[in-house]
């Protein structure tokens, strides 16, 4: 390869979009528009803890990788959670904050993270973006660098660098209990293939929604209205103030990624005598979708499992996509057929005393996450162990 240029970038829209695009492997969560909304509604802002530092590679004007790296100042919004680590740094009169955090913000989905466009040397390019973010981490005089939900060719060079790797669990729906199958005709098809108690459940789930009277559509990007946008987005805040949780999304970012993004996303929209009471945001591709966010005005026994998961599985069968990733955390999920998926994490410490302590931990966890797997797995709620 010619030289590189190293850049830290803090504002995403000094990249071109078409030349970020080009890096993500039409990922909709690392997009040029999903980061740039973030961004320019606020809620991605050092005002919010996110300083975006973005490291790139360049070969003259031409960018030829990157990495979504974060300044961080708290560790909200990341759904790998390290609040005891920063305590024991407190406790011990040390700082945590402010520590390197490479993810897309309260975005808990596995993903490439160092992205590159180059065909001839991309795993060189991968290399020399981690080496440059672990010499970024010790020369800012940070405490750590952490790599969320990478994939697994980026754990492979993050182990190899030297990073430490971290284990949680995730519950995903697969469009088929046998992988070779095409997928499901229609939801009784999936039922089907459920234990009797699990696929009972679900049938007096669904009973109850449709007895209060409760009408369920999904609405493509393409084809909501701003009006379906603001709403979601009085459901989602509504939620989250119920659940006093901070601050996250706001009414700005849906709106942009609702008109940059109309073809990756779906409205579901819950609607009582004519009025809508709740909503779900997810995106998809042609093979996943994801489900994000959800929100009610109102409490309905089975509402929640309606409109975020019962809509998206057919709407995942209607178009034969082959996963459904329902977000992180929710062991209730494993009775409605998800099956457990470990996700990964990769982390850098400074502090060499509180490494050692973190990599002793996480050789425990990670026993214990195997664990927690197996006995997920003898609790399948399928008739037959996929």
């Amino acid at each position: 390869m010619n030289a590189l240029t190293l850049k830290i970038i803090e504002n995403l829209a000094d990249i071109p979009a078409a030349q970020w695009n080009a890096l993500t492997e039409n990922d909709p969560f690392l997009s040029h528009a999903y980061l740039l909304a973030l961004q320019e509604s606020g809620c991605a802002t050092a005002q919010f803890g996110w300083q975006a530092q973005f490291l790139s590679l360049w070969e003259e004007k031409q960018l030829l990788g990157a990495m979504p790296l974060y300044r961080k100042m708290n560790s909200y919004g990341e759904h790998v959670f390290d609040f005891a680590w920063a305590d024991a740094y407190h406790r011990h009169g040390l700082r945590y904050y402010p520590k390197l955090v490479c993810t897309v913000p309260f975005t808990p989905v596995t993903g490439a993270r160092l992205l590159t466009a180059s065909p001839q040397n991309p795993n060189e390019v991968r290399a020399l973006l981690l080496s440059h973010a672990l010499q970024f981490a010790k020369d800012s005089g940070v405490s750590s660098l952490h790599c969320l939900f990478p994939h697994e060719a980026d754990v492979l060079l993050m182990q190899q660098q030297g990073m430490m790797l971290r284990q949680d669990v995730q519950f995903h729906w697969q469009n088929s209990v046998n992988l070779e199958n095409r997928g499901y005709r229609d939801f009784d098809d999936f039922l089907a293939e459920l234990s009797r108690d699990k696929r009972k459940r679900i049938k007096q789930e669904r009973r109850k929604v449709s007895q209060a009277g409760i009408q369920l559509q999904c609405v493509t990007g393409e084809n909501a209205t701003p009006q379906q946008w603001a709403f979601f987005a009085s459901c989602y805040a509504h939620t989250r103030q119920q659940h006093h949780s901070p601050p996250a999304l706001n009414l700005d970012f849906f709106m942009r990624i609702g008109a940059t993004m109309p073809q990756q996303t779906l409205l579901v929209i819950a609607s009582r005598d004519g009025a809508p009471i709740a909503s779900a945001l997810n995106f998809f591709t042609q093979d996943v979708l994801y489900g994000r966010s959800w929100g009610a005005l109102e409490y309905h026994p089975g509402l929640h499992f309606e409109t975020c998961y019962y809509q998206a599985i057919e709407f995942c069968i209607a178009h034969k996509i082959k996963t459904f990733e329902g977000g992180a955390q929710g062991e209730h999920k494993l009775a409605r057929g998800f099956l457990p998926v470990v996700t990964q994490s990769a982390h850098w410490l400074a502090h060499p005393e509180f490494s050692s302590a973190v990599e002793d931990y996480l050789q425990r966890e990670t026993s214990a996450i195997s664990n927690y797997v197996s006995e997920l797995n003898e609790r399948s709620p399928f008739k037959q162990q996929p």
